[in-house]
């Protein structure tokens, strides 16, 4: 007797828009602009152009497998960009615009990247970044004019995509590789402080859309807009221009407008139904209608994640907007959803960052990586697997995994009787500021090496906006005097400018732990409950 067998069906991220251009033709993209400019397209529109995209890269003698940059907004042109890339088996490599310069070329010697594709706005940028990095051949320009860019030589060619696109010939076929391919390339720092790339497949970001679009998670249907206002240099701007088009949902796009003004006149004008970002975003847009006035009927959920929501900023929310709150937790190496707290529980509280659907688990161990025997209401080291969790970083022969598949996230955390993820704290010292990592030893190490420096360390202290602000605590040497405003000013050009320390506090001696290194327990139980640790060390010695 013979089985039966079922069709090979490859899970490639070109069949999301492939099946949003046949089946939801006329759903729509819309990109917000200055002005109050929109433009929109039909995803059977947005998948033509797609695929002129991939013609101009094949062009350029891109092939499946090379990587492609973009240091781009939230808009459609980036979106055709993403399914251009992917569609052919390229992989896309998101920049964020944050960083500094030296940072992004660092990431781009080690992708390797001869195409970039750049928002106009960010031409500037761009242009510091080729001139530290000969691995760029070509840059495309979107979203603008095309500027002027100087660089060191050799310089890179520049075209304006949109033009490219009109000339462009011949047809590249989608999807014509293995689903275990990769797709995409995201930087994260690790808990070493030194960048890691996550390299996305193809396999494991469609696994997560179909997670993600469950009913306990986003839910999403063709009756839905979503606005994504987390960043698509983001983690995959956590799945959603795949999770849209995969339910012929309208996608929503802000560009670098995410101001509440903004977002409010976005989500009032598109019947916005569901809204995706980190908190400081609502805040922002709260502020905004407490300020002005308005209402927004259509808003019924918003989901937040990337860093700890604040009890009274969740109450405000729902309260002002009446939505529901939707807390999640993720990061960038699960592609990036974790857990997500149902929008139907009526058990619901910002603590806790919801529960694991279905294609992600969760462990809890001890220091040495030892599972814990109870897994409910203890505190441990959490860890996770599934088809979306990180197995190797880019470029790296050892696996970022233990000899069970289980990767170590550096958080810990709590499990309740429900299964309720409560996150409790960082077994590394990175802080978290406004969804994005902040790495203290970079700091540190810079400030460190000044003359007028003995000793600097960089700690987080709670903050009601951005879920954790940096402050750097220094000891001087032997005399020795800088300004608060020098230390800090000799920071700028050498960090991103959201790293930089919103606060400087001198100390007579550092305190130093049994191996003679900076006890940072200590400096955080001290210094790092609020503005009374800062009074109370202020009083302790004038500030030069």
């Amino acid at each position: 007797m013979t089985d039966g067998t079922m069709q090979t069906y490859a899970l490639t991220l070109n069949k999301f828009l492939d099946h949003a251009a046949k089946w939801h033709a006329q759903a729509e993209v819309v990109t917000s602009h200055a002005g109050g400019v929109t433009d929109r397209i039909g995803y059977a529109a947005l998948k033509a152009r797609a695929m002129r995209v991939t013609a101009v890269l094949a062009g350029q003698g891109v092939h499946a497998g090379d990587r492609v940059a973009t240091l781009a907004w939230n808009t459609q042109a980036h979106v055709e960009a993403w399914y251009g890339i992917m569609g052919m088996g390229a992989v896309c490599h998101t920049l964020n615009p944050r960083l500094t310069a030296p940072q992004l070329a660092s990431m781009l010697d080690q992708s390797r990247a001869r195409i970039l594709i750049v928002s106009a706005d960010l031409a500037p940028l761009a242009a510091q970044i080729v001139a530290r990095t000969a691995s760029v051949a070509h840059i495309f320009v979107i979203d603008g004019e095309l500027p002027e860019l100087r660089a060191a030589p050799p310089n890179p060619a520049v075209s304006a995509l949109e033009a490219a696109l009109a000339e462009a010939e011949g047809e590249t076929a989608w999807g014509a590789f293995e689903e275990t391919a990769p797709s995409g390339l995201c930087f994260t720092s690790g808990t070493t402080g030194k960048p890691k790339g996550v390299s996305y497949t193809h396999r494991a970001c469609y696994l997560h859309t179909l997670r993600q679009l469950q009913a306990g998670v986003m839910g999403l249907t063709s009756s839905d807009a979503v606005l994504v206002a987390v960043p698509m240099f983001h983690a995959n701007a956590w799945g959603l221009p795949f999770a849209a088009p995969a339910v012929g949902a309208r996608l929503v796009l802000p560009g670098r407008l995410t101001d509440g003004a903004s977002l409010a006149r976005l989500i009032q004008s598109e019947g916005v139904t569901m809204a995706v970002g980190v908190p400081t975003v609502w805040l922002g847009l709260v502020e905004h209608l407490e300020n002005s006035g308005g209402e927004l009927p259509s808003l019924t959920r918003i989901m937040v994640g990337g860093a700890p929501m604040a009890p009274a900023l969740m109450d405000r929310i729902e309260q002002r907007l009446g939505v529901i709150v939707q807390t999640s937790w993720g990061m960038t190496e699960l592609s990036p959803l974790g857990t997500s707290a149902p929008p139907a529980d009526p058990v619901r509280s910002a603590a806790t960052s919801g529960r694991p659907a279905i294609g992600i688990d969760l462990l809890l161990t001890d220091a040495e990586g030892v599972p814990l025997a109870e897994q409910r209401d203890v505190e441990g080291h959490l860890r996770v697997r599934g088809p979306s969790v990180i197995e190797r970083y880019f470029g790296q022969e050892e696996p970022a995994t233990d000899a069970d598949g289980w990767f170590d996230t550096g958080d810990l955390a709590r499990l309740d009787h429900r299964g309720n993820l409560y996150i409790t704290g960082r077994s590394k010292d990175l802080i978290k500021s406004g969804g994005e990592w902040i790495n203290p030893s970079e700091i540190e190490a810079l400030v460190a090496a000044l003359p007028q420096v003995s000793q600097a360390a960089v700690i987080g202290r709670p903050d009601q906006k951005w879920g954790e602000r940096p402050i750097l605590l220094v000891e001087l040497a032997e005399r020795r005097s800088i300004t608060d405003h020098a230390l800090l000013q000799f920071l700028s050009g050498q960090v991103a400018p959201w790293w930089i320390p919103d606060k400087v506090l001198r100390v007579h001696s550092m305190p130093l732990g049994p191996t003679g290194k900076i006890d940072k327990l200590k400096l955080k139980a001290e210094y790092g409950s609020g503005p009374e640790a800062s009074d109370a060390i202020s009083r302790t010695r004038a500030v030069s």
